[in-house]
């Protein structure tokens, strides 16, 4: 029953903010669903989206990446997705500077398999699927300042486990350790934390006597300089391509939404392949790092076809 109730609740999440709302939402004149980007509500210098939310529509679940599939070009034309692929590790590799990080994205090697071996070792009993599953989490959970404690619950192991893939995992990218220690000093003489371009965030908690509060402002300031420098890029990135597609395809594609770390497009069927590379080179161009960038690409009829 619970399951059930759980499943249950879940469609009418979908129904609800999504299947009755959106075609509510579409514009007479025309014909489509219009968001507002707002520039100063994300601390972490992200673009939101508002009236509609455009960049919650879900994407865990297999059901509710099917909402993607009405989001569809005009005739005639296609929708490219172009999105960075794992650009806060890569972002995190560079600000580092970890020797290990920089090789296995430079080499091209997959960075959870690379986790996996430097956490479980080459010995772990676990399958690969399982091995890279909690290397994605352990990855991820890290770069947003997680714990033992929550870590312990998302993979379901330990504390006491959860503690020691903490600790594995600094052992074998000690540039990580270094740099997140570095950002924690800095912030703590000066109340503020950057990110590669220079843009401030204030962190006036991170001397604050209240652990639990300080312990906040000291995952801010630790994520702030990754997520907020791929925000940066992924700007940066805009800027550039708003300014060359002008004369990609004709000036027929123009770029209609950004969600994450990802682009999207509408271009004419005929240009799709023209404006696809085009996109990909001016992303993967927009800023220099010690790690190449590299942009997955899709093209198709609808949001979820593009997206893949």
């Amino acid at each position: 029953m619970p399951r059930l109730v759980l499943e249950w609740r879940a469609l009418m999440k979908l129904k609800g903010t999504y299947i009755d709302a959106l075609p509510q939402l579409v514009n007479p004149d025309t014909g489509r669903v219009h968001t507002c980007f707002n520039q100063a509500v994300a601390a972490t210098g992200r673009l939101s989206s508002s009236d509609p939310n455009l960049q919650n529509i879900p994407i865990r679940t297999e059901l509710g990446r099917e909402i993607r599939r009405a989001f569809v070009a005009e005739r005639g034309n296609v929708l490219i997705s172009a999105d960075y692929s794992q650009i806060e590790l890569r972002v995190l590799a560079h600000l580092s500077g970890d020797d290990a990080l920089i090789g296995a994205f430079t080499r091209g090697e997959d960075i959870h398999d690379q986790t996996a071996l430097k956490v479980f070792g080459p010995n772990s009993g676990l399958s690969k699927h399982e091995l890279r599953r909690r290397a994605k989490i352990i990855n991820y959970a890290l770069l947003y300042g997680k714990q033992a404690f929550t870590l312990a619950k998302d993979i379901g192991v330990s504390r006491e486990e959860a503690q020691a893939f903490i600790d594995a995992y600094f052992a074998g990218f000690p540039s990580v350790r270094a740099f997140i220690d570095r950002l924690l000093a800095d912030a703590r003489a000066t109340g503020v934390v950057k990110t590669m371009f220079g843009r401030r965030r204030l962190v006036p908690n991170i001397n604050n006597k209240n652990g639990q509060v300080r312990s906040a402002a000291e995952r801010e300031t630790s994520n702030m300089p990754i997520q907020g420098t791929a925000a940066d890029v992924l700007k940066r990135a805009m800027i550039d391509v708003h300014a060359a597609l002008p004369a990609v395809a004709g000036g027929r594609a123009r770029m209609i939404l950004t969600v994450h770390d990802e682009l999207l497009f509408e271009a004419p069927r005929e240009a799709a392949d023209e404006t696809a590379a085009a996109v990909r080179e001016l992303m993967q161009s927009a800023v220099t790092l010690s790690v190449p960038l590299t942009v997955d690409v899709g093209i198709g009829e609808n949001w979820k076809e593009a997206k893949g």
